[in-house]
């Protein structure tokens, strides 16, 4: 539970989960209710909704996740069409490539990257302070995570 604030937190969310409802196993985080809890076998392998895991002490959340982080309160950074297919694809984003900027402009911090029409591609880091005077082909955003991860892994 520290992990999934701790990373809730760096991406700027006011979103809280009722530690009560969130199930860990080997790892791996899941929201499920209190009643299906109950019904739950120990051997178990998926249970609700998957919220992410623990990757070396680090929390890296699921797609599940960022998009209900995506639904309320949070550091977003909408990108216009082109980098957002290039995001999906695997890329970082230019600071010419940004549209709007919601929450955060601090180096270092994690910002959802979305498109325009509102959609939830990944989430990236802040390479540098978007509140500085930035050349518009720099890259602002580091990729941690993207859509097409998952089609990249199957190839």
């Amino acid at each position: 539970m520290k992990m999934l604030k701790g990373f809730t937190n760096k991406l700027g969310a006011g979103f809280f989960l009722n530690s009560d409802s969130i199930v860990e196993k080997t790892g791996r985080f899941f929201l499920l209710n209190r009643k299906l809890q109950g019904l739950l076998r120990k051997d178990y392998y998926y249970a609700g909704t998957y919220l992410g895991k623990d990757k070396n002490g680090l929390f890296f959340p699921s797609f599940n996740l960022l998009a209900m982080l995506a639904k309320g309160r949070a550091n977003k950074i909408v990108v216009d069409r082109k980098a957002a297919w290039l995001f999906i694809c695997g890329r970082d984003v230019f600071r010419k490539s940004i549209l709007t900027i919601q929450g955060t402009k601090r180096k270092g911090d994690y910002a959802l990257v979305m498109n325009e029409f509102g959609e939830c591609l990944g989430f990236g880091k802040l390479l540098c302070s978007l509140n500085a005077k930035v050349a518009s082909d720099k890259v602002v955003i580091k990729n941690i995570s993207d859509l097409g991860d998952f089609l990249r892994r199957e190839s």
